[in-house]
């Protein structure tokens, strides 16, 4: 299953993403809540609170390790980008922990605000950038100036993607078990390398 990119449609995209980016928050903010769901949950029932101290301990590894990388820097640079990120996300998201600490990390070292909204508080924001019909993040909304969507990338780097293609292809030879063990190995050494690759090339 290939990352594709989806155009917002039947909507004014520059109205769409002032409304998502004024109840978007930073990075910072995004892993205070994450923190807050798994030591305090204010929402007793939340289906996904035993994925939290993982999730945690993904994007506390990765902001440890990650270094922004000067090559990919300067590949930003010579784009001219002056516009924005949105990451639509949730911190219980396997894929997310390992990737939006990363992305959030690089853009803001390149100038580029970056905010983060929950896909849950307002699901009608990736209901907008499904990926073959499902509601899959993180999704990076690559943004101009006056906040119209230009482009868009996610859940995974297209190395994922071929992981979880082997999966749904041969579930018997390529059990769930060796598919997420496979797929997490793979984030925590490659840091979000791939996954910020992929994201300038669209830009």
């Amino acid at each position: 299953m290939k990352s594709t990119i989806h155009e917002p449609q039947n909507l004014n995209k520059k109205e769409v993403s002032n409304n998502y980016w004024q109840n978007a928050i930073t990075f910072e903010e995004y892993m205070k809540i994450a923190e807050e769901r798994f030591h305090n949950n204010p929402n007793p029932n939340d289906e996904f609170q035993e994925y939290y101290e993982l999730g945690l301990h993904r994007m506390e590894r990765t902001l440890k390790k990650y270094k922004v990388d000067a090559d990919q820097l300067s590949k930003l640079k010579e784009k001219n980008f002056t516009g924005k990120i949105l990451i639509i996300s949730e911190p219980w998201c396997g894929d997310a922990s390992a990737t939006v600490p990363a992305v959030s990390k690089f853009f803001e070292a390149a100038g580029n605000e970056v905010r983060i909204f929950l896909r849950d508080s307002d699901p009608t924001l990736i209901d907008q950038f499904l990926t073959n019909g499902t509601r899959s993040i993180p999704k990076v909304l690559i943004l101009d100036e006056e906040l119209n969507v230009k482009n868009n990338w996610g859940p995974r780097p297209e190395y994922g993607n071929g992981l979880l293609k082997k999966f749904k292809e041969n579930e018997d030879t390529y059990p769930r078990e060796e598919f997420y063990n496979d797929l997490q190995v793979y984030y925590a050494k490659n840091r979000g390398k791939d996954a910020i690759e992929e994201i300038i090339n669209l830009i």
